[in-house]
């Protein structure tokens, strides 16, 4: 039992998100303006000898690509992911160019190679990440074999053990894998969550709009139900009243037939809310019962069993509570074999529904991601579905987990019955979903 995918949204996860040019520039301003201050106080302050006019070359360069890409294109323009990988390509060249030039791997701000990666893992599609990682230890590597030496006042060059390098080699490359690995897996995540979130907005818009919709029908019943009976009463007195040639009681009849015909229209939509106390508020066994029913045509036996202490409570009819309620029932319908409980208790002091299916049950690894975004062992075939449907997304019991929890209620995923049959417990505090009288 997994997520329910037609459930989700259609949402095009896209994975990444596109750097702004303005972002790159900046940051390449704040490298320009260290560099510059760097080198300016290692000649004059420090009074060591170094290569002023190759160092002030480079970053010139990398000043004068800033001035070029600002001329060029507009400052919030959203750069795809090849020409972000190339500009911080050309930044970790261009830094390696200064450290050659500035003692290599004994350079202390041989570190700041690391920086160039830590954006790419952050924004770029992981192949960039890895392609730029791939620069940087090259670039690394380079350096501990060939560099200009350090600038240093002493009468002999600054030198120390080539082991000592090597150590420094092997913690900068590893620098460079913890990097892209980790800071690549938390983005993604990060980035995962903030779009699965933006699914279950959507879903929840997309219930209240219906909701509104409803009751827009009902007001509108009863709106025009008062004029539509007084047009039928009048057409009807005139139809008694007048003696007058048959073609004029031809017209009274049509509007009398045309007026019942809005009537009978308008209870119709009057039915959708008949009352407008049970439309407002309902109990546990009610929901379950309402969430239930579009599910019972799919040759799956759905059994409702409600009973508690006391009173049943009533709760507030709630748009996210209906579809997280049906998006879990429907969920165990996909992978029920021929039977789904539902199971409600109440007590003084909490509400419990549980749903169980007799299916195969979470694996162990689902036990331990259940809620998670993008979760599912339900692949999605391109050849027989419509590409714009989510299909494998995974988002269906991540939204249904999101607006459940906004109600107070707490969800608990686990297997009944050594490994299978599926379960989940949807658990509130009274005080929390009860409506108040």
């Amino acid at each position: 039992m997994t997520d329910s995918e037609q459930t989700a949204p259609a949402l095009a996860y896209s994975g990444h998100h596109r750097l702004r040019l303005e972002t790159l520039v900046r940051l390449r301003w704040l490298a320009v303006a260290g560099q510059s201050a760097g080198v300016l106080v290692v000649a004059f302050l420090l009074n060591y000898e170094l290569p002023l006019a190759a160092c002030f070359t480079l970053i010139a360069m990398s000043a004068w690509l800033n001035v070029f890409l600002l001329v060029r294109f507009p400052a919030t323009l959203r750069l795809r992911s090849q020409v972000s990988a190339i500009q911080l390509a050309y930044d970790s060249l261009q830094l390696g160019g200064l450290l050659y030039l500035t003692g290599g791997l004994y350079n202390p701000f041989a570190l700041l190679l690391l920086a160039p990666v830590s954006v790419s893992a952050t924004t770029l599609p992981y192949r960039w990440t890895l392609a730029l990682s791939a620069l940087a230890v090259a670039i690394i590597s380079l350096l501990g074999l060939f560099h200009m030496p350090l600038p240093w006042s002493g009468a002999e060059p600054f030198s120390i053990n080539n082991l000592y390098v090597f150590g420094i080699w092997v913690a900068l490359v590893c620098g460079v894998a913890f990097t892209a690995a980790y800071t690549n897996r938390v983005a993604h995540e990060a980035r995962q969550l903030a779009d699965a979130l933006s699914a279950t907005e959507l879903v929840l818009a997309r219930e209240q709009h219906l909701s509104a919709i409803d009751g827009l029908a009902a007001a509108a019943a009863h709106e025009l139900g008062t004029p539509l009976a007084t047009i039928a009463l009048a057409a009807k007195e005139m139809q008694t009243d007048l003696d007058d040639p048959q073609s004029l009681k031809k017209d009274l009849e049509l509007i009398t037939e045309q007026a019942t015909r809005c009537r009978e229209i308008l209870q119709k939509l009057r039915n959708l809310n008949t009352n407008e106390e049970h439309f407002y508020e309902l109990s546990p066994s009610d929901l379950v019962a309402e969430v239930s029913e579009p599910q019972r045509f799919f040759g799956i036996d759905i059994d409702i069993d409600a009973q508690g202490d006391g009173q049943e409570p009533k709760m507030a009819r709630n748009s996210g509570l209906i579809y997280g309620l049906g998006n879990l029932i429907e969920n165990a319908v996909d992978f029920a074999q021929s039977r789904v409980e539902v199971k409600v208790r109440w007590t003084d002091k909490m509400l419990e529904i549980s749903i169980c299916d007799d299916g195969p049950g979470y694996t162990q690894d689902m036990l331990m991601r259940m809620g998670e975004p993008y979760l599912t062992t339900r692949p999605k075939d391109m050849k027989d579905s419509d590409p714009t449907e989510p299909g494998g997304l995974g988002l269906g019991i991540f939204i249904a987990k999101t607006l459940l929890e906004r109600t107070g209620a707490h969800l608990d995923f686990y297997n009944r019955d050594e490994g299978r049959h599926a379960c989940v417990k949807i658990a509130w505090p009274r005080q929390v979903i009860e409506l108040n009288e």
